[in-house]
């Protein structure tokens, strides 16, 4: 397995923005804004000698607690299973008595440290180092200036030279080629607790607070021999309640990680029940085409009338997402989320198998067999063939004459057909219609040189008779 990198230090010192700069990447959230990051963000470095895995925490303080607390539950993870702890301190704010708590708390853990000092740009460099020798750390402290790439080459060489000699016989990626699952929802219906349930140990930080999880993060795993990437994301609020700058980054990282997904597992609180909010981020997940699965959270807690009030609203408000898979689960107590990896991978399976174009063309001649296009202007619209045009959704080709005019019922009807035929589940199905060309629509009656010579000499034999 490759070393491991943990990026330690006080709030606000810019391991965010080392662990960017690293990973040459923009995986984690940057904000002049401290405690930020709350839990652990794993990334793969490939600049250095030798590749190895660097671990983004939050910021060390002292006497934490709520959630903060849970979050320093998260650094102090990070610290066990590191090869190599990088404490980074802020050269421009100077030695503190937190960076001297932090210092005589990582002696504990019997890990190598390198101390780096931050955001040097602009100062004298010996002078702005020098008083960071008082932590009582061996070596000579590391400067850099994350935010301009300034010091990581040098940074590199250091860090190789403390990293233990391991071989890596894997591939990092070994993990990442299978399904990736983003947990999507509003804030606060327990996106965060399923993660740790799916993964069995707390991975993310879970607190009764709306906002808990600021940025999206991935976490590779692997169950029963298949592997799979979590991507657990912040919760998604109305446009006009979305009010700090910082949450409206969270979003955007929210909305691309339904985009990088193959698979989209929606959370909404049972006991809330069905909003319009979750109507309209459903039809984000639509629009992007993954696979869906809509999981019913703190089902357990509801009386028999309450679960059939939310049934009736699924019904009422989700009728555009006949294809989608239900489940009724308790994130906390785990009723339920034993069979969601399990509808995962044949949601996954459904929208990347490959589909022929003779099978394809043939489920279409049957669907207008039983069911004919309707006539327009007296003609009879006709669908010819199908091929597959891609996957995950899956898309279908059909060429046919006057496709522009075919109602949107008809269409309808085509993906239902489809969708029985070949069995697909839980994913979308995209139809795209290209109709025949009329080659002669578009062009001027022009005669050729021959053919009005031709026409000449017909009219004088005519004049002469």
């Amino acid at each position: 397995m490759l070393p491991v990198v943990a990026l330690v230090g006080r709030p606000n010192v810019g391991k965010s923005t080392l662990f960017n700069c690293l990973t040459k990447t923009r995986d984690a959230l940057v904000a002049d804004f401290p405690g930020l990051t709350r839990d652990r963000q794993y990334g793969r470095v490939e600049r250095g000698d030798r590749p190895f895995i660097v671990v983004d925490t939050g910021g060390i303080i002292e006497q934490a607690e709520g959630i903060e607390d849970r979050a320093m539950r998260q650094v102090h993870s990070a610290l066990e299973e590191a090869d190599l702890v990088l404490f980074l301190v802020d050269a421009r704010s100077g030695l503190s008595p937190a960076d001297e708590a932090i210092a005589q708390t990582l002696r504990k853990f019997t890990k190598p440290i390198l101390l780096v000092a931050n955001k040097t740009e602009g100062l004298d460099i010996p002078l702005a180092v020098a008083e960071f020798h008082g932590v009582g750390l061996k070596g000579e402290p590391c400067a850099i200036a994350a935010a301009h790439g300034t010091g990581i080459p040098e940074l590199l060489v250091r860090v190789d030279a403390l990293l233990p000699q391991v071989e890596a016989e894997e591939p990092a990626e070994s993990a990442a080629g299978g399904a990736r699952i983003a947990v999507v929802g509003r804030p606060n219906v327990g996106k965060s607790t399923l993660v740790n349930r799916l993964l069995g140990e707390e991975r993310v930080v879970v607190y009764d607070q709306p906002g808990t999880t600021r940025d999206s993060i991935f976490i590779p795993f692997e169950r029963n021999g298949r592997s799979y990437t979590l991507i657990d994301t912040a919760g998604i609020r109305r446009r006009s309640r979305v009010g700090e700058g910082i949450e409206k980054f969270s979003v955007i990282k929210s909305l691309q990680a339904i985009d990088k997904a193959h698979v989209v597992i929606y959370l909404i609180d049972a006991s809330e029940g069905v909003t319009d909010q979750d109507a309209n981020l459903l039809g984000l997940v639509l629009e992007a085409g993954r696979g869906l699965i809509i999981g019913l959270n703190k089902w357990d807690g509801l009386s028999h009338d309450q679960r059939e009030q939310v049934k009736r609203q699924i019904d009422l408000k989700l009728t555009f997402l006949d294809f989608a898979e239900k489940h009724f689960v308790s994130a906390l107590h785990g009723t339920g989320v034993g069979k969601l990896l399990e509808q995962v991978d044949r949601i996954h399976q459904s929208a990347g198998q490959n589909l022929s174009a003779s099978r394809l063309t043939e489920i279409l001649q049957q669907a207008q067999a039983t069911h004919q296009p309707p006539l327009v202007r007296g003609r009879r619209i006709k669908l010819k063939y199908a091929h597959q045009g891609g996957h995950n959704p899956p898309v279908i080709v059909i060429h046919g004459n006057q496709t522009d005019e075919l109602p949107g019922a008809y269409k309808r009807y085509l993906v239902n057909v489809f969708r029985a035929a070949l069995r697909l589940e839980g994913t979308p199905i995209k139809l795209e219609f290209k109709g025949s060309a009329n080659p002669y629509k578009d062009k001027k009656n022009v005669l050729t040189q021959r053919q009005v010579q031709k026409r000449r000499r017909l009219i004088k034999h005519v004049k002469k008779r």
